[in-house]
């Protein structure tokens, strides 16, 4: 019996520390091992994942003993939340631990994406020399656009302040006099369309929900400018990719990077395979060192604090 299985990669100083008072099973690959995951957590009263390991189904229904989630990360699109709910299983997200490391990705894909540096590199080895053709524009005075305007979102905005971007947000749920306009200098927009078509760069700030899926379909990105960079950090699934390939193949939309994806990794033949300006990144925008660390920390004390107040001991 294992008090916490760990399902994916975590810092080893955060095991080190949790295996001083329980009995820890840490597996950075258990992941895709769903079966093996199952039988080992079939008693833990907790369990550690990141963004892919799916706590639900037949996983979750084998946790007969599981009391707590820490999740290394702030997404729980991946958590059966209404299961653990009824069940009383409390999930604790990293909330705030990597707002760092995705808002510093956010602006460098801005300042990368904006000047087009990865078309250089091929045609610069290969003894050309397009300086033409990347006479592109810069980042000040050029307007960013945040749909959702959390706790990241607002990062975002407050580096971006510093490049002398214009700053627009959509999200419905923060009221018009809430301080936080006016503390982040940003637009309030209450049209998401409307955004959308005066944009210069976009970057996904919401979480996935079945309202939020396909947010960015074909419709929307025939509103954007045929230059706009569209940067998605926050989850899959909220931009149809289809069509995303569609548009940037035809060249109606400027560039885009995209860090996460309806299905992740992606498959072979993906829709995405081949498109032109189009970068990608292995959901990794919240990952850096310092994040990691943050993260590890939070969570480890998240569930060490939970066991705790529910009393249960190890049982090394």
């Amino acid at each position: 019996m294992y008090d916490i299985v760990v399902t994916e990669f975590v810092d080893q100083w955060a095991v080190d520390d949790l295996a001083r008072d329980y009995k820890v099973h840490y597996d950075r690959n258990l992941v895709d091992k769903p079966e093996e995951l199952a039988k080992l957590a079939a008693t833990s009263p907790a369990i550690i994942v990141r963004n892919r390991t799916q706590i639900r189904g037949p996983v979750l229904a084998a946790m007969k003993n599981l009391k707590a989630i820490g999740r290394l990360g702030v997404g729980l699109d991946n958590i059966d939340m209404e299961e653990c709910a009824r069940r009383n299983i409390a999930v604790f997200p990293a909330t705030g631990a990597n707002t760092v490391s995705v808002a510093e990705y956010v602006i460098g894909a801005t300042l990368v994406g904006l000047r087009d540096v990865w078309k250089a590199n091929a045609d610069v080895l290969a003894g050309k020399w397009p300086r033409n053709d990347l006479m592109l524009g810069e980042a000040s005075g050029r307007r960013l656009a945040l749909i959702g305007f959390g706790g990241i979102a607002r990062a975002v905005a407050s580096r971006a302040k510093a490049l002398e971007m214009k700053i627009s947000a959509f999200d419905p749920l923060v009221k018009a006099d809430d301080p936080a306009w006016a503390q982040y200098g940003v637009e309030r927009e209450a049209d998401l369309d409307a955004l959308l078509a005066k944009a210069d760069v976009i970057s996904l700030h919401v979480p996935f929900t079945p309202q939020t899926r396909n947010l960015i379909d074909a419709a929307r990105l025939a509103k954007m400018k045929t230059t706009a960079l569209l940067i998605n950090t926050a989850r899959g699934g909220i931009i149809d990719e289809a069509a995303l390939a569609s548009a940037l193949t035809a060249g109606k939309l400027g560039g885009a990077v995209l860090d996460v994806y309806d299905v992740e990794p992606l498959k072979a033949g993906s829709v995405l395979d081949g498109v032109p300006r189009l970068w990608l990144t292995p959901h990794i925008a919240g990952v850096t060192a310092e994040g990691n660390i943050r993260v590890s920390t939070v969570t480890v004390a998240n569930v060490r604090r939970e066991l705790q107040r529910l009393g249960i001991k190890g049982s090394k």
